[in-house]
């Protein structure tokens, strides 16, 4: 399967982001905990064009949290801060905005002392599609001010909201990047249903996630489908999970589309268990500034 999907919203997302971030002081870079790397849209770093920037690991409560304080230390060591955010529930957005007051504070005190009045912080976040804007926004403000939705592609426009803490902040639709060279960052992104569902082959995407699941996390596999143990062969997995599910059409034969349904759900909800797919070590050489 070769993912290739950069619909053209996507394309004036980059230039809307590059014509106004004159206007901000901080940029707030909203990645999935779970995968770090492949969620980083790396078009980002060219954009943003060195301004102060944190990132936020949002998801954090369906990750596996020993990775995430590794990926937290991994951007450590870049210069970035890095917070992990469960925007379902709040937790970790008050070290967010003290994080994003602390990017701005050298910007507003060089402003303070030329003379001019204390102003908000203003921020930009940006990020790829449905990992979960509008919900962090929606939190931070107490109010329904974004869009939201579970499914990628939910905001369409630009807007600028209050948040707590005296910031202002410039809200983007997500985007991604034109092609992924790399097909497993396109597996990674189909897993956590950052492309639509409707434009993917979702039983080879379900067949790979179990076939990850099975190399990373088996103990989890088995436990959640109830499978004494695992073959070597993914397909095998997938058709033993489909029986135990009863995911059959009459004469035996397995209802693909069903069970791939049912695993992707149920990784996306964290039912599997809390899981990152990603690891800082196999990244050492990336750079994130």
């Amino acid at each position: 399967m070769y993912i290739n999907w950069y619909p053209g919203h996507m394309k004036k997302t980059k230039e809307l982001i590059k014509e106004h971030l004159k206007l901000v002081d901080v940029v707030i870079e909203l990645l999935d905990a779970r995968i770090p790397i492949s969620s980083r849209n790396p078009q980002i770093d060219e954009v943003v064009e060195g301004k102060p920037r944190v990132i936020v690991m949002n998801k954090s409560d369906l990750s596996d949290s020993k990775l995430t304080n590794q990926w937290i230390r991994f951007f450590k060591e870049q210069g970035i801060d890095a917070i992990p955010v469960n925007s379902l529930n709040g937790e970790g957005l008050e070290k967010l905005v003290e994080a994003v007051q602390a990017a701005a504070k050298e910007k507003i005190d060089k402003l303070v002392q030329k003379g001019m009045r204390p102003r908000p912080v203003r921020a930009m976040i940006v990020g790829i599609p449905n990992v979960g804007k509008s919900s962090i926004i929606n939190r931070l403000t107490g109010k329904k001010s974004a869009k939201t939705g579970d499914r990628p592609g939910v905001t369409k426009g630009k807007q600028w909201v209050r948040l707590k803490g005296d910031i202002e902040l410039l809200d983007t639709p997500g985007i991604l990047w034109p092609k992924f060279e790399d097909q497993e960052v396109g597996y990674k992104l189909a897993f956590t249903g950052a492309i639509k569902d409707e434009v993917l082959d979702i039983d080879t995407v379900a067949l790979r996630l179990t076939e990850y699941l099975g190399n990373t996390y088996p103990d989890m596999l088995k436990g959640r489908y109830k499978l004494a143990d695992l073959d070597a062969e993914p397909l095998k997995n997938l058709d033993n999970i489909a029986m135990k599910r009863g995911c059959i059409f009459s004469g035996g034969r397995i209802d693909y589309s069903r069970v791939a349904n049912i695993i992707l759900d149920e990784f996306r909800s964290g039912k599997i268990g809390y899981i990152t797919l990603e690891k800082p070590e196999d990244f050492k050489d990336t750079n994130v500034e």
